[in-house]
């Protein structure tokens, strides 16, 4: 017996198709995966990307806080620092991953008063095209005076993180500053 189909019969045909295809459930976990995939990513690259920019940040404040005790009591005064000096001994208390060499302008002024003190008398870590300044002031002072040690660093990992825009340079580098403030010991009296 020959089968024939009429046009009545396909209309039939298309809810099955659908309802084979609803109760088919291979490739479910794939296509939840691609959905679930990105913001789980992002989610994951912004989590590290802050970590590394939070612990960047920390090693070097812990490292002005460290080259700052030098001034503080006066042995980078009694053993003559120069500016490049002083900053060596900055890189010399933050990890590998910070490119102390080129990326880190460290700058040391010294005031008698506080009120001496104010934004003008302070330079700026940034030139007017959103990059690193090349220059930097080092005065460290004499006995109990104020000085005020700052380090600016260019980081430029900031701008290789997917998913998430840590930068304010020219870029997409991001500029991290670490400051210490403080009154020098009465040392040599």
């Amino acid at each position: 017996m020959i089968e024939t189909h009429t046009p009545d019969d396909e209309p039939r045909r298309t809810p099955n198709l659908l309802c084979r295809l609803r109760r088919d459930d291979r490739g479910v976990t794939a296509i939840e995966f691609a959905m679930v995939a990105t913001p789980f990513l992002a989610l994951l690259f912004g989590i590290m990307g802050v970590g590394l920019f939070f612990f960047t940040t920390f090693t070097l404040e812990n490292g002005v806080e460290q080259a700052a005790r030098l001034l503080r009591t006066g042995q980078a005064q009694e053993a003559g620092l120069t500016a490049s000096q002083f900053k060596t001994r900055v890189c010399n208390n933050v990890p590998a991953l910070v490119d102390c060499a080129s990326k880190v302008r460290v700058n040391v002024l010294s005031f008698n008063d506080a009120a001496d003190i104010t934004a003008d008398t302070l330079p700026t870590c940034l030139n007017g095209d959103n990059t690193l300044s090349g220059a930097t002031e080092y005065t460290p002072g004499g006995p109990s005076q104020l000085v005020v040690v700052w380090a600016c660093y260019e980081w430029e990992l900031s701008s290789k993180i997917p998913f998430i825009n840590l930068g304010n340079m020219a870029g997409g580098s991001r500029l991290i500053q670490a400051t210490a403030v403080f009154r020098s010991e009465p040392y040599g009296s």
